[in-house]
């Protein structure tokens, strides 16, 4: 088996894809993590007005809708702005929450918490690059989406899918710490079949895809960061072939990206022998 096979063996990756059958799949996959965990009433979601959490999000609506529905049981969706102070983009982010019309909407700005930490750890002596900034901004956004889960009784919802998961484009305990991962099988492409088949805007799926976490690098696309495009990215996990170079770029991300698709390791694990 080539490595390019066991990497879409690893993330499951269907070279073609019916989106309606794949929405149907990860609302039930939605409802059955809830179902099988009775004390879990709400699914909580940041939302950057971006590709990956319009469409989580509006699964995850779709999923408490049916579930209220059919058990007559109060399941809500939080959909949760987390900006670092002004967002640049937050007509996106508004344009997101049109779409998916969350139960429930909340903004919760981390710039305040983030400025401590960063503030703190400098008054420790340690100088803070933007880069480590924009992981602490990452973090944080979870640690506010797992405060809002804990008193609501809730779940955190991951958009990690699968050209993100292969590069590693995450942080990690960052955006990359959730509970259930609803399009972690999905390419990026596949992720946009989604979106058109549920009728969101194009501007939701053709937006330029970015992480916006650093002040020094503002709105840096992925495919710049990553040096590869989804296109290639996507086509890799397709099975097709790819240009040399593009292959050897991804195969690198996914070396260097193992320890972020890992649980914490003990010494049972031989992920840490040599």
């Amino acid at each position: 088996m080539t490595l390019q096979e066991d990497i879409i063996s690893q993330l499951g990756v269907k070279p073609t894809i019916n989106p309606e059958e794949e929405v149907r799949k990860s609302i039930d996959f939605l409802k059955a993590y809830m179902l099988k965990h009775p004390f879990l009433k709400t699914y909580v979601l940041g939302i950057s007005g971006g590709q990956d959490s319009s469409l989580s999000g509006r699964l995850a609506q779709l999923a408490v809708e049916e579930l209220r529905a059919e058990t007559k049981e109060n399941y809500q969706f939080i959909a949760i702005r987390l900006p670092y102070g002004v967002q640049a983009d937050e007509d996106d982010a508004q344009a997101a929450l049109s779409f998916i019309k969350p139960d429930k909407t909340m903004t919760i700005n981390i710039k305040g918490a983030v400025d401590a930490q960063v503030a703190a750890l400098e008054e420790a002596g340690l100088s803070i690059s933007d880069f480590n900034k924009g992981n602490i901004k990452a973090r944080q956004r979870m640690i506010s989406q797992y405060a809002v889960a804990g008193e609501t009784s809730g779940a955190v919802i991951g958009t990690d899918h699968a050209a993100e998961n292969l590069t590693g484009f995450f942080t990690k305990f960052g955006d990359g710490g959730a509970d259930i991962l609803p399009i972690f099988r999905l390419n990026k492409r596949q992720g946009k079949q989604l979106l058109e088949y549920l009728g969101a805007d194009k501007a939701l799926y053709e937006k330029v895809p970015t992480a916006d976490l650093e002040v020094e690098k503002p709105g840096i696309a992925d495919e710049v960061a990553l040096g590869v495009t989804y296109n290639e990215i996507d086509d890799y996990l397709e099975g097709k072939t790819i240009s040399k170079s593009a292959q050897d770029i991804i195969e690198n991300w996914w070396k260097k990206g193992e320890h972020k698709r890992h649980l914490p390791i003990t010494i049972f694990d031989d992920f840490w022998k040599a």
